[in-house]
């Protein structure tokens, strides 16, 4: 009896050997090239400081001064040094003039990891170190900003009015995330595309999109809990992925503007976000709250028949207001069960059973708003909003030329129990033409009669205004004008010439420190669901035409497949080995969100473009292990001599 239990496991250890060594003899020896991740470089980094600071003898009056420390914010530095006792230390870093000079002070601590932001580019920077009596002026050289950098063409400013806060921007096509001081110097910026919202979360952090993406044309992962060396905190991720806003709510959980791509349609869907956890706690699809095909406006498309672009939590009626773009409709939902309870817009080409949703305007200067963005809930129940005024009707022959049009900043009064509304405020008609953003755009409420207003789309070509964005439209000539008013008066204001999504006035430094710790991302993108196709890979052939510019590269939760392919191809990646095979079915499609050889902004196609760049992701949940790569066009199967490890 012995024996046969010692035969037994003699052959199941042969057995397992041997599929062992069959396995990874039919694994293909090339791996996929893996992409940096940046939580762990920037990990690797704060480790090298941290290491050199504790080997070290650094003193306020000799300290470590690190220029750009995560490569990828160049106008901030870390300033590194030892106390004795725990000290407070106070830093000045100096600007061209007083209004421009910062000061922050750091809470007590032996080791001091000082974070140093304002820089001005290509400048002896001084800044000044205080701890107790002892005070040391050091000295930071930047470098010049990069050639395509956006410089202002005019910058106003009442001195007496403003602080020392700046004008935060993101790129709404190409440039970078930025900010610019009262003077209209750049004294921050991010390398990588980190768009969208920008927001300062309650800890201090920033809060804008991953710089990756997960679909086309424009939609990412997520967001990244940032500061402004460029340390990124967390990662969040969702399946859907984000666009456009993102709200805090009071327990720290967020309201993000999200997708769910299998239904078919973008940019009709949020879902509420553990920030802990990264679990999807509450979803709405409006799609169950709004029907799809009335209030259109000249940009509705069947896949995006909404246009959600802004996410505004109420905690006075417990009610979410958002922005569709593409019904000429701000709408409010119920927090807990979705129900609609009201729209501001103009009720034309809307149904009689919609008709109750609507407000009736109740003074004569009353206008509605077109094609808006950014709407917020103010302290006192009124709704402000960036009126981009596109056509001001949805009647086709009572549009407005854009040459005779406008934008603005607009404040409603409502009245939910009468279901009445007046206009109590507008900035923006009176500028005319040269204010007209058709697309994107801000504003923001500081106080009462303090507010921001940013017209970050305008597009003119031969001194003609534009209906459409100017990145798509050949010799245009693109423009952004940013508007700080008080008490109806302009007190600052910044033209830049490109367009940029939204503007931000926030502080250089927040109550929180730099802290080195690891990254987190936290959340799921899902399960990439296979078909329920095999194949027989032994008549796969040994190579892919070079023409289908094929590629693949793996980052820590994806795999990443490109390639370029004619509309309609029959296209499957394949993952295979011993043990599972799955098979991905590949869009090729000139839809916005599976391709970019389209207007991104309506649904007209290139008739040109014969070929498409396509890009398709694998995530990693559900799947683990080592898998060769095939791809199979129309009814050839090609071996691409490479393997993909998911952990």
């Amino acid at each position: 009896m012995k024996f046969k239990k010692i035969k037994i496991l003699i052959t199941l250890t042969v057995v397992i050997i041997s599929t062992f060594i069959i396995y990874n003899c039919f694994i293909n020896k090339e791996e996929v090239s893996k992409a940096p991740d940046i939580l762990s470089t920037q990990y690797n980094l704060e480790k090298e400081y941290s290491d050199d600071l504790e080997k070290k003898v650094y003193t306020i009056n000799n300290p470590k001064v690190i220029l750009d420390p995560y490569n990828n914010s160049p106008l901030t530095a870390i300033v590194l040094f030892k106390t004795i006792d725990e000290e407070e230390v106070y830093i000045t870093i100096l600007g061209k003039d007083d209004k421009a000079t910062i000061n922050q002070t750091f809470s007590k601590t032996r080791d001091h990891i000082i974070p140093i932001y304002g820089l001005y580019p290509d400048y002896d920077n001084k800044v000044i170190i205080k701890v107790n009596d002892i005070e040391k002026e050091i000295t930071i050289k930047t470098d010049s900003l990069p050639d395509d950098f956006i410089l202002p063409t005019d910058v106003y400013v009442d001195k007496n009015e403003v602080n020392n806060d700046l004008i935060f921007v993101t790129p709404a096509m190409t440039g970078y995330t930025a900010a610019y001081d009262i003077n209209g110097d750049v004294r921050w910026y991010l390398i990588g595309n980190y768009a969208w919202d920008i927001k300062r979360l309650n800890n201090g952090h920033l809060l804008l999109s991953s710089n990756r993406p997960i679909n086309p044309p424009y939609y990412t992962v997520g967001l990244v809990e940032i500061d402004l060396s460029g340390k990124i905190y967390k990662e969040y991720v969702l399946p859907g992925g984000y666009h456009h806003d993102v709200y805090e709510m009071e327990d720290g959980n967020l309201l993000v503007a999200s997708n769910k791509f299998i239904k078919g349609t973008v940019e009709d869907y949020v879902v509420l976000l553990n920030r802990e956890t990264g679990a999807i706690e509450k979803e709405w699809d409006l799609s169950n709250i709004l029907p799809e095909e009335e209030g259109k406006s000249e940009n509705w498309v069947v896949h995006d028949w909404f246009h959600n672009n802004a996410v505004w939590y109420n905690n006075e009626t417990n009610s979410i207001t958002l922005s569709g773009r593409h019904q000429d409709a701000v709408i409010n939902i119920d927090y807990d069960n979705g129900k609609l309870n009201w729209i501001i817009g103009d009720r034309t080409s809307w149904s009689e059973g919609m008709q109750k949703y609507f407000f009736t305007p109740i003074d004569n200067d009353f206008e509605w708003q077109w094609s808006q963005h950014a709407a917020m809930v103010l302290p006192n129940g009124n709704v402000f909003i960036f009126d981009n005024g596109n056509n001001r009707s949805k009647i086709k022959k009572e549009y407005i030329n854009a040459n005779d049009n406008y934008s603005r900043g607009v404040i409603y009064k409502i009245d939910t129990n009468n279901m009445t509304i007046n206009q109590v405020w507008q900035y923006g008609k009176e500028r005319g033409s040269s204010y007209y953003s058709p697309y994107i755009s801000d504003v923001d409420y500081y106080e009462d009669s303090h507010y921001l207003v940013h017209s970050g789309g305008i597009s003119s070509k031969d001194g003609k205004a534009l209906n459409k964005p100017a990145p798509f439209i050949e010799g245009a000539k693109l423009n952004s004008i940013t508007t700080e008013i008080k008490n109806n008066k302009v007190i600052f204001e910044i033209e830049l010439p490109s367009n940029f999504y939204r503007a931000e006035k926030l502080s250089l430094y927040s109550s929180n420190n730099l802290v080195f710790e690891k990254g987190k991302r936290i959340g799921s993108l899902g399960e990439t669901e296979p078909t329920d196709e095999k194949n027989n890979l032994l008549i796969s052939t040994t190579s892919i035409p070079k023409d289908y510019n094929v590629s693949f590269t793996k980052e820590s939760d994806r795999l990443i497949f490109k390639g370029r392919f004619k509309e309609h191809t029959e296209i499957y990646l394949i993952l295979d080995n011993a043990y599972d095979q799955r098979s991905y079915l590949v869009p090729i499609s000139n839809m916005p969100y599976t391709a970019m050889c389209i207007n991104i902004f309506n649904d007209e196609t290139d008739e040109d473009c014969e070929e498409i760049d396509i890009t398709y992701y694998v995530n990693e949940e559900n799947i683990s292990g080592k898998y060769n790569i095939y791809v199979k066009i129309g009814n050839k199967i090609y071996n691409t001599k490479k393997h993909v490890e998911f952990n």
